[in-house]
């Protein structure tokens, strides 16, 4: 039997190794589930807010400046009631009209950004009380739209990079603002579509049926009652917590001998060879401020007046007056079971601005005694 001769290089990283033995062999040792690094924002995200500076200027000049911005973009308004700018986008006539694509299940929508206001409660037919999320779709309007060839997102889908679906990306934003405390190149974003600069921005995959026209308004009408939808925001942010407010432990007895562990977490080790901590171990840290998905809310009533929006339930993210954005659900036994309006709903009238129920909630117009004549 030949004597096999094995030399390792030192020189190299611990990661790589080279044997000899006959032919050579190369080994790389690296965790299979490294991720890379998180990029903080897009590559249309721009820096938005610019240095507040002291410009001193006259009362005279800052009414000019004032008059010069609403002959652009239009007189402050009150839209849906939310303040804005009356702004009308040339580039959004007609565009919703003009798409003869019917809807099926295969397609994807847009979705909107909304307001968190708080909860209220609603009651069934049958006198039962629920407990509603109040959510307000705060003046949405198409930015941009990035055609599936054109778009090529910071970071790609860990599971499959190589996979391209045939999505496009369609830029919303909410909330118009004036655009002096805006930077030049965040308000070039706008300025482009002959829109307003706005305060919030989402990026909604959409498939291309589904497209939009730069500055198509986008309403609460976008949904129905009785729909199912996923609302995503940042949760409360707690700061360090320990075990029991952060996972729910629940402590150590108050006597029998326990000194100042009533609160604790208790032994997290192990015996033996496994004389280590394991990784996911719950333990005191930081808690909360973190995206959250709230999937399969129920839409129980719709206010078209106000843009307001009542949800099943008080489990979705956020604190009072944070942002959320608004999804049809993923869930596949809670898609639409009928077509939405596709691509988006249309612009109503002043005469159809109307609060819509689901089937078997009680509307407040209704009366809630009857009374009956004597037979």
């Amino acid at each position: 039997m030949s004597k096999i001769m094995k030399r390792t290089v030192f020189d190299l990283p611990s990661s790589f190794r080279i044997t000899f033995g006959g032919p050579m062999v190369l080994q790389s040792r690296t965790a299979h589930n490294v991720r890379a690094p998180r990029i903080k924002y897009p590559l249309w995200y721009l820096q938005r807010e610019r240095a507040k500076d002291d410009q001193q200027l006259t009362g005279d000049n800052r009414a000019f400046v004032k008059e010069a911005v609403h002959d652009k973009f239009g007189m402050p308004a009150v839209i849906h009631g939310i303040s804005t700018y009356d702004v009308r986008s040339p580039l959004s006539e007609d565009s919703v009209e003009c798409l003869n694509v019917e809807w099926n299940p295969k397609l994807q929508r847009t979705g909107l950004i909304a307001r968190k206001l708080g909860n209220y409660p609603m009651w069934l037919d049958n006198g039962k009380s629920v407990l509603s999320t109040l959510l307000q779709v705060i003046d949405n309007h198409v930015i941009k739209y990035i055609p599936p060839g054109e778009f090529n997102p910071p970071r790609k889908p860990y599971s499959c990079p190589n996979h391209k679906k045939p999505l496009g990306c369609l830029l919303v934003g909410a909330e118009s603002a004036d655009p002096q405390y805006f930077t030049k190149q965040y308000c070039g974003l706008f300025y482009r579509e002959g829109m307003m600069p706005k305060k919030y921005l989402g990026r909604f995959m959409v498939s291309p049926e589904a497209a939009l026209q730069p500055g198509t308004p986008l309403l609460a009408s976008h949904f129905r009652p009785g729909d199912f939808i996923d609302v995503r925001g940042k949760t409360i942010d707690r700061g360090f917590q320990g075990v029991m407010k952060r996972h729910g432990f629940h402590g150590m007895p108050a006597t029998h001998g326990v000194t100042k562990s009533h609160r604790r977490g208790g032994n997290v080790g192990h015996g033996g060879e496994k004389g280590r901590i394991f990784p996911g171990t719950k333990m005191p840290g930081h808690m909360g401020n973190r995206y959250r998905l709230h999937k399969g809310a129920e839409i129980l009533r719709i206010n078209h007046k106000y843009n307001v929006i009542w949800i099943k339930g008080i489990a979705s993210p956020g604190k009072t007056n944070s942002i959320v954005y608004l999804y049809d659900t993923i869930l596949p036994l809670r898609k639409h079971k009928s077509p939405p309006p596709f691509p988006t709903s249309k612009v109503a009238d002043d005469d159809q601005l109307i609060d819509s129920y689901k089937e078997h909630v009680y509307k407040f117009t209704d009366q809630t005694i009857t009374y009956e004549e004597d037979k």
